[in-house]
């Protein structure tokens, strides 16, 4: 901890708060207080604004191969770097270690893949229809950006979002999570290690977030809003972004549908489920939340589950044999017993957990629910917890209306053996993406991103880039 940045990045320095306010970081297996961080106010976003505006112009004209090579040798440091970025996620946020490690992997990733498609940004030329006039097409970076990530994956969504920036040649304002900042912190240390020239990534950590975002996104320099977090949030920075007309994405909340029909292979099914479920203690925007499961399969399917997640070690993420750390904080825990006692009360059987251990930290057993009352809270709650909720179904058309009763749309998950349904169900489902026969979505190569209330744009992919780049169109005479 004692190398970790806890000041502001801000043009390329290490600056307290302008106020000197500190926030604390947390241990949610501890609840003791790791390490304080510098708390940004007003006056510090201005000054990080002023540095991204200062350093656009430049950046933009960067050549696309000096931009690739500064995020490919970002890529490598990381890599070099597993271990100890590992430790440190796994201290202000609580995931095991292995788990930590596989999202330094991920993170990682993100930055080797744009600095492919950095070198691949392309425009177009044709003559018009009435050929009067030929048509130039170029990209240009949409300028300053102000990204917010949040707590569940600190340093994959910070590189997620980093990542295709820098390649379209945008600068940018980070603002992590308030209770996991040091993982930001030490990826802003790594980019400028990599060559990243001052003021194209500041960062700001701050328990103020309005004080910090409203008034850059109302004040027309910032140009671009990228945010991952709740959709109540993202609705209110999309109102706050309409004022100045900032472009934004949204990758928001989720209510995942995980189908399993009554020609599923269970072994696949159960390990989907596991992977879906139980990936980041289930407080991830994809984790499966609502289970249907067909009648002729759901009491072996749900034994199965409950003997594997009855299986799982609980424990501090940093110890030897753990699967599954703390919870974030006991908001967040309490969120979840309540889910759990509301089902309970409505007729919900608990197959295994659902009793929160005694002792420190934020810790919550994996719990398999079955006969789920379709009026249960957390069928249209987002859980951001290790709970599997089972319901059953007798008819496609019917958990297919069900799986789509929701304002949600990111991801769905369908088990079946028969191709010709898997299609004809993929596509009826009203998500962004679907798992088939997997629980694992995510993939830098992969548009991530959802429909309905689940979000606006794509991130990662082909069209990850898309996002921080605009059109600029040229007409051009014939003579």
């Amino acid at each position: 901890m004692t190398d970790t940045p806890t000041q502001l990045f801000i043009g390329g320095a290490w600056v307290d708060a302008a106020d000197g306010a500190t926030m604390p970081v947390d241990d949610p297996a501890t609840g003791e207080i790791l390490c304080r961080v510098a708390d940004a106010g007003a006056k510090d976003a201005q000054r990080a604004e002023d540095a991204a505006v200062q350093a656009q112009e430049e950046w933009a004209r960067t050549a696309p191969r000096v931009r690739s090579e500064i995020l490919r040798r970002a890529y490598e440091i990381i890599v070099e770097r597993t271990d100890e970025l590992a430790h440190l996620m796994t201290a202000e946020m609580g995931k095991p270690l292995a788990e930590a490690r596989g999202e330094v992997a991920y993170a990682a990733e993100f930055f080797r893949w744009f600095s492919e498609e950095a070198v691949r940004i392309e425009g177009g030329h044709g003559v018009l229809p009435d050929g009067r006039n030929r048509m130039l097409l170029s990209r240009r970076p949409v300028g300053p950006c102000l990204l917010i990530t949040p707590w569940n994956f600190p340093l994959a969504m910070g590189t997620r979002k980093i990542g295709p920036a820098i390649a379209a040649g945008c600068t940018m304002i980070l603002k992590p999570a308030p209770q996991t900042p040091l993982s930001s912190l030490a990826l802003a240390a790594i980019l400028k290690e990599a060559g990243l020239p001052d003021g194209v990534l500041n960062v700001v950590t701050t328990s103020r977030a309005g004080e910090v975002c409203e008034p850059l996104l109302r004040g027309g320099r910032i140009r671009k809003l990228s945010f991952t977090g709740s959709t109540n949030v993202g609705r209110l920075l999309l109102a706050q972004s309409a004022e100045a007309v900032v472009r934004t994405s949204m990758e928001l909340g989720g209510n995942a549908p995980f189908i399993v029909f009554e020609d599923a292979d269970l072994d696949k099914a159960v390990d989907g489920a596991m992977v879906a479920k139980m990936r980041n203690m289930g407080e991830a925007c994809t984790a499966a939340n609502r289970f249907f499961v067909h009648t002729s399969v759901v009491e072996e399917f749900g034994r199965r589950l409950a003997e594997r997640m009855g299986a799982l070690v609980v424990g501090p993420g940093t110890r030897d044999g753990v699967d599954v750390g703390p919870l974030i904080d006991r908001t967040g825990r309490a969120k979840v017993e309540e889910l759990v006692a509301d089902a309970v009360e409505r007729g919900a059987r608990v197959l295994v957990g659902g009793r929160t251990p005694e002792g420190p930290g934020c810790f919550y057993p994996p719990t398999v629910l079955t006969d789920v009352a379709s009026d249960s809270r957390l069928m249209d709650t987002e859980i951001f917890g290790p709970v599997a909720a089972i319901l059953t179904f007798d008819d496609e058309d019917e958990v297919i209306r069900r799986a789509n009763d929701t304002p949600w749309g990111l991801v769905g998950y369908v088990f079946t053996e028969g191709l010709d349904r898997a299609l004809r169900v993929s596509e009826r489902l009203e998500v962004g993406m679907v798992g088939l026969n997997t629980g694992l979505v995510s993939n830098p190569a992969a548009p991530f991103g959802g429909v309905k209330q689940s979000g606006l744009g794509r991130e990662g992919g082909r069209v990850g880039i898309d996002e921080f780049l605009e059109y600029q169109y040229l007409a051009v005479p014939v003579r």
